[in-house]
């Protein structure tokens, strides 16, 4: 009787130290992308006044797709904002595990996780639907809203500082105008030609026009579906 006591307590136990810490964490996310939301429509609203009022060719827009998928579009390119609806921890050799921060308190090891995608804004006009986007960023997030960044370029050593770092409005600023200026320093590149010069006559007829040409930045574009793009940048 006893060890069943212990079993049912140490469920209990578990369920409030990591379900409670999880359950909060997910509503916590889900006020912070509300938030993050608010800062893409507040940054659209200055690039159109700034900069579609002198070229109105640069189109600058924004746009939700569900409560999970926010993006905004600005001339070539698209950043795409998810929310993860699961909440994560890291393997025990992960640089979280080193913190003095965490070792304070385990709970603070779960983090929700925000992913910032870099797209080609044509992929989606003309639906090509073999392009590539690439991952420029992940930001996460604990219960006391302390958050680090993985990304490339400034998103990759802005945001690193785990114990001190705490998400508010700034912060939320700053990685939305790194993410901005990382895809539009991220140039789309030509492929050496040796790598695109041929083209099956079942690829050109599987797929017509545009479809038919893999583009990405890290590709260039390509026309072989099994071209290796290892070397293209």
């Amino acid at each position: 009787m006893e060890t069943e006591k212990t079993g049912k307590a140490a469920i209990v136990e578990l369920l409030k130290q990591k379900a409670c810490t999880k359950q909060q964490l997910y509503s916590l996310m889900q006020s912070t992308f509300t938030e993050v939301k608010t800062k893409l429509k507040n940054m659209v609203t200055y690039l159109q006044t700034e900069v579609s009022s002198i070229d109105k060719k640069v189109v600058i827009t924004y746009e939700e797709n569900g409560a999970f998928e926010a993006r905004i579009k600005f001339s070539g390119d698209i950043l795409l904002f998810t929310m993860h609806s699961n909440i994560f921890s890291f393997d025990k050799n992960h640089q979280v595990h080193k913190s003095k921060y965490v070792a304070q308190d385990t709970r603070n090891q779960y983090f929700g996780m925000l992913q910032i995608h870099n797209f080609l804004a044509d992929s989606f006009k003309y639906k090509r639907m073999n392009d590539l986007g690439y991952l420029i960023g992940r930001v996460f997030i604990n219960r006391e809203k302390h958050f680090f960044v993985e990304g490339k370029r400034q998103l990759g050593f802005m945001f690193n500082d785990l114990d001190k770092q705490i998400l508010n409005n700034q912060y939320i600023d700053s990685f939305i105008q790194s993410a901005i200026i990382s895809a539009l320093d991220f140039e789309l590149l030509v492929p050496p030609y040796d790598k695109v010069r041929e083209l099956t006559v079942f690829q050109k007829i599987q797929q017509q026009g545009n479809a038919s040409f893999k583009t990405g930045k890290r590709l260039g574009f390509e026309l072989s579906a099994q071209a290796d793009d290892s070397n293209v940048m």
